[in-house]
């Protein structure tokens, strides 16, 4: 099945306690696409760039097998940079620059093609880009959309119609206890229901994430690592798993939905164990294999008296 993928193409800086890294490829396009393509090679990328967007990128991009016809190219605005810093505590993070560039002007209309996508993932944008995405695709089977707290206070009318015209919503803990004024994540993810989504994704950052319908709750873990080198993008990486996962089987069952959550989980986990992109710009499907397993043996257990 097709996947849309809609959202940012960035130049990072990047500084944690291991080091700095300039202009390095981000945004949650980047991160979502390319970590969906490990799963489906029907991957279709929505986004905007600079004039100086380095063009091995955009060549990166079509070596995944990504359709990038719907990339529009800036003639004289640069690409989106943001500049973050995290602290010794990598939940912490300063943002001291965001230069929106060429995205300022992001207004996205797709192509025949593109309108009959069946799965679409709507990274986190403003929600009336997100809303006119959505109106544009036909027939699609899920729905996936993200959100953050600057959305969520600063145009909740605008999000709230948006949230309408979704299956699955995937926000943290903080945004989820803010978007439904209730603290208990359980209370939180019924009055989200009552939104519009059917399906609640909650990251929990280093804590792992809860996968919540009308029907269960699912918890996958985070996967303890020795080193985390730099979380940019680990969600968006976990949502381009989920989803290329969902993509690939087109089995939106229960069950499966908990094997999408953990191929997410397990991609997240290799992002973030190196800067930027690199984590999950050169994998082997072994590789993944052997992290869904091990995320797998987390959870798993045998009695014989049970």
């Amino acid at each position: 099945m097709n996947l849309l993928v809609i959202g940012s193409l960035a130049l990072d800086t990047i500084e944690t306690p291991f080091g700095i890294k300039e202009y390095t490829l981000g945004g949650s396009a980047t991160f979502i696409s390319t970590s969906a393509s490990y799963f489906t090679d029907k991957v279709r990328l929505v986004g905007i760039v600079g004039y100086d967007f380095p063009k091995q990128e955009i060549e990166f991009f079509k070596s995944r097998n990504i359709d990038v016809s719907g990339l529009i190219i800036s003639k004289d605005k640069k690409t989106f940079h943001w500049h973050g810093v995290y602290k010794d505590d990598l939940n912490i993070r300063e943002s001291i620059t965001t230069d929106l560039n060429a995205f300022e002007t992001f207004d996205p209309v797709l192509s025949t093609e593109f309108r009959k996508s069946e799965y679409l993932c709507v990274g986190n944008v403003d929600p009336v880009i997100q809303k006119k995405v959505i109106q544009q695709v036909e027939k699609p089977k899920l729905i996936m959309a993200d959100t953050m707290n600057f959305w969520i206070e600063g145009k909740r009318n605008e999000l709230n119609e948006t949230l309408k015209l979704i299956n699955l919503l995937v926000i943290n803990d903080s945004e989820a206890r803010l978007l439904s004024g209730e603290s208990n994540l359980i209370i939180a993810a019924k009055k989200i229901f009552s939104m519009g989504p059917e399906i609640l994704i909650i990251k929990k950052g280093e804590h792992g994430a809860l996968l919540i319908t009308g029907n269960s709750v699912f918890y996958t873990p985070a996967f303890p690592l020795e080193k985390v080198f730099d979380p940019t993008g680990a969600g968006d990486t976990f949502a381009g798993g989920f989803m290329g996962w969902l993509s690939r089987t087109d089995d939106l069952s229960e069950d499966n939905l908990k094997v999408a959550v953990v191929f997410g989980s397990a991609m997240a986990s290799l992002a973030v164990e190196e800067f930027s992109l690199e984590g999950i710009r050169n994998l082997s499907l072994e590789k993944i294999m052997k992290r869904f397993y091990e995320f797998k043996n987390l959870v798993e257990f045998k009695n014989k008296s049970l």
